[in-house]
């Protein structure tokens, strides 16, 4: 499959930082220049799951706060978008460490996630994100890999999108099981390609959070940022996205799927 970025989204009217300089035309010329390879030739897509798939991160925050202030934490909203994508013990691990300032051990921090986990079990069940179903059918059709790439260790939200994104397998999926090393490190983007028996000019990164775009962009893969979220472009931008773009259809119509 070869990408030609759609010329309907070369410019935009009302200000926004989404789109670099106003064009995306460079935007392959930049990633290989930026990797060192000398072709990019897509075979799989790798998703994130919360604020890409999952209008999901509302009520993460929710629940970061609230699990964690019964532990004597204090999590703020800000908090829970800016580690979004890492892995929740290692989250729990860092703020008890600057808040408390003891090591916890992989035990207890997973006793503390349980609480969050049943926290966010008890809040509305979150909505599908616009055009991923969509998305994700264009791409099988193009004959792309789907593999989804997740930080999150809930099982509910996980097996939820197992039986309601038909393009998704157990096979395709790494979670924060999977890896010992979450993101920002490139090591989750990295089980997905190798899942999808893929080489990084390959893949195909789809993040909304500065940790995973670090991530997707640490793997050497094109990275796309999707800013679902209350952070700035900047954010995005600062992490290394090779394009930020404002929604999945803008994905799509980027793909010129």
């Amino acid at each position: 499959m070869e990408i030609q970025p759609n010329p309907q989204l070369l410019s935009r009217d009302d200000n926004s930082e989404t789109l670099p300089s106003g064009k995306l035309e460079g935007v392959i010329k930049r990633y290989l220049e930026r990797t060192g390879f000398r072709e990019f030739c897509p075979k799989a897509v790798l998703f994130d799951m919360d604020g890409v798939l999952m209008d999901s991160m509302p009520n993460h925050a929710i629940a970061w706060q609230r699990s964690m202030a019964s532990f004597g934490i204090n999590m703020s909203k800000d908090d829970a978008y800016a580690t979004e994508g890492a892995r929740g013990v290692d989250t729990i691990k860092r703020m008890v460490k600057a808040q408390q300032g003891r090591d916890i051990d992989e035990a207890e921090a997973q006793m503390m996630y349980d609480e969050k986990t049943r926290q966010f079990g008890m809040l509305p069940k979150p909505q599908i994100m616009d055009f991923a179903l969509q998305l994700q059918e264009k791409i099988h059709h193009a004959g792309l890999q789907i593999c989804i790439v997740t930080g999150s260790g809930q099982r509910p939200l996980i097996n939820r999108l197992l039986e309601e994104f038909p393009r998704v397998t157990r096979e395709r999926l790494v979670t924060a099981y999977d890896v010992k090393n979450g993101k920002p490190l490139p090591d989750p983007y990295l089980a997905g390609m190798k899942k999808c028996d893929v080489e990084p000019w390959e893949t195909i990164v789809v993040e909304n959070a500065p940790l995973g775009v670090m991530s997707g962009v640490a793997s050497n893969a094109l990275t796309i940022a999707v800013n679902t979220g209350p952070l700035p472009d900047s954010a995005l931008w600062d992490a290394g996205a090779d394009v930020v773009l404002a929604n999945l259809k803008e994905v799509c119509e980027f793909m010129s799927l």
